[in-house]
């Protein structure tokens, strides 16, 4: 007999991508580990949000949503070990021909993040890691 799979709200822990805490205000609850981390990273491209866009009324949402996130979540480093990993993930990313640097560099990154504190990586954009299966990232579609 199989055990099913736990839902997300079963998951005890789990590491939150930035698409996820950008759209946070329209998930619900239910989708998500019930207790949440963002990495230093994501922190990172929240605090650039407000200086990508020239209007006014985008930027104070970004900035408001950026403080909200500092306010929520202890961020968890991009250290040497996560460095270490991200190796292994540029290798596989390289490997599945995809390219490993441009638009989605900083998602590898948090993925190395993920796999390096053993937590499932919940995201809105579950293919941008699809070919990461064989180096044991949990994703966690939302």
């Amino acid at each position: 007999m199989t055990t099913p799979e736990p839902q997300p709200a079963e998951i005890e822990r789990g590491l939150l991508d930035t698409s996820v805490v950008i759209g946070l205000e329209e998930i619900e609850p239910e989708r998500l580990p019930r207790e949440a981390a963002v990495t230093a990273l994501t922190l990172a491209e929240l605090a650039a949000g407000p200086h990508a866009t020239d209007d006014a009324a985008e930027r104070a949402r970004r900035q408001d949503r950026l403080q909200r996130a500092e306010a929520a979540f202890a961020a968890l480093p991009f250290d040497d070990q996560a460095a270490h990993v991200y190796g292994r993930i540029y290798a596989a990313t390289r490997a599945s021909a995809r390219k490993p640097r441009g638009a989605r560099a900083s998602d590898l990154l948090i993925a190395a993040v993920a796999l390096t504190n053993d937590l499932p990586l919940f995201t809105r954009n579950a293919a941008d890691f699809q070919h990461l299966d064989d180096t044991g990232l949990q994703v966690h579609p939302i």
